[in-house]
């Protein structure tokens, strides 16, 4: 699994290990042997992980890494919007580049299936709803263009070389460990760090939110589905909240006296700013049987008692405008 170190990633770790996987770890090499969540894993599932330090934008560490693996899960990418916007190179080299090694690799290994996540930001603002996997794409953002072509680079090996490949496409995922770029741990911090002054860029954009353990399941599940290779498919709940909902739950839910203030710096361009996305979740219901078991109320509820410990909020600057 490439983004292995990563928040999707560690929790579709701890599942794969549940169902009896042995599971090899890509994650991003550095001089700290830091693992990202990975370090953060029970002895139980650590002991049955192979950790593989590299770079997703090596295509030497990711030939040797899918070697003699069965099924490859690809999770590694840059994902922020807005540092998309200054940094746009960057997602060329990972999100393009390093889903091209991957394809790479898998031509020269004996993998039997392959799941290239995708998101739902590759469908920009809705022109209907909800959005099925035909609907056009739109690339509002660098970070959504990138996705756009690794989507599309995905297809083309899938056309020209028979590669067994599922693009997996999550709309808006979140739960515990979330990176602080994403609104729900944005919020969730400021609310636990004590700040009567919740800051936020704008209100009116509608999200389908997924829990990531109802994510994880929709993996789960489409990794024993035949009837997927090929296919586009969304993971959605099919039901949406405005960011704005959203934010006075959240301070309904941990201090009722704090008040929502407008962040200029946090207000995207506004062609490409996603209006609105809400998913639908047909095709995998259809392929695989899945349907979301956690509401909205009780995926936020677990997020925030996972935020409320001191040894996971301690992480995340709540301070500063993560991007």
């Amino acid at each position: 699994m490439t983004g292995a170190d990563g928040f999707i990633g560690s929790h579709l770790i701890e599942a794969l290990v549940a169902e009896g996987f042995v599971v090899r770890a890509f994650v991003f090499y550095n001089s700290f042997n830091f693992w990202g969540w990975l370090d953060s894993l029970s002895d139980d599932v650590s002991k049955e992980i192979e950790v593989f330090p590299g770079d997703i934008r090596d295509p030497y560490a990711v030939r040797k890494a899918a070697e003699g693996c069965g099924y490859i899960y690809h999770l590694a990418a840059l994902i922020s919007i807005p540092y998309s916007y200054h940094s746009p190179d960057s997602y060329i080299e990972t999100n393009i580049k390093g889903t091209l090694n991957v394809l790479q690799a898998v031509r020269e290994t004996a993998v039997e299936r392959i799941f290239i996540t995708s998101t739902s930001e590759v469908y920009g603002t809705a022109r209907y709803v909800p959005i099925d996997e035909k609907h056009p794409k739109q690339g509002q953002s660098p970070y959504s263009a990138s996705k756009i072509a690794a989507d599309s680079l995905s297809e083309s090996f899938y056309n020209s070389f028979g590669l067994p490949i599922v693009i997996i496409r999550p709309f808006n995922t979140y739960g515990p460990r979330q990176s602080a770029r994403a609104v729900i741990p944005t919020i969730i911090t400021q609310l636990l760090s004590g700040k009567k002054e919740i800051r936020l860029g704008s209100l009116s954009p509608t999200r389908d939110l997924v829990y990531v353990k109802d994510t994880v399941e929709g993996f789960i599940k489409l990794s024993d589905a035949d009837n997927a290779i090929g296919e586009e498919i969304n993971i959605a709940t099919q039901r949406e909240v405005s960011i704005g909902e959203l934010a006075q739950e959240l301070i309904l839910k941990i201090n009722p006296e704090a008040r929502i203030v407008k962040d200029e710096e946090r207000i995207r361009p506004e062609k490409s700013e996603v209006e609105r996305l809400l998913g639908s979740n047909k095709k995998l219901k259809t392929i695989s049987g899945w349907t979301p078991k956690y509401s909205l109320n009780d995926g936020l509820a677990e997020t925030i008692d996972w935020f409320k410990k001191f040894e996971n909020l301690s992480k995340y600057k709540s301070v500063i405008y993560n991007i």
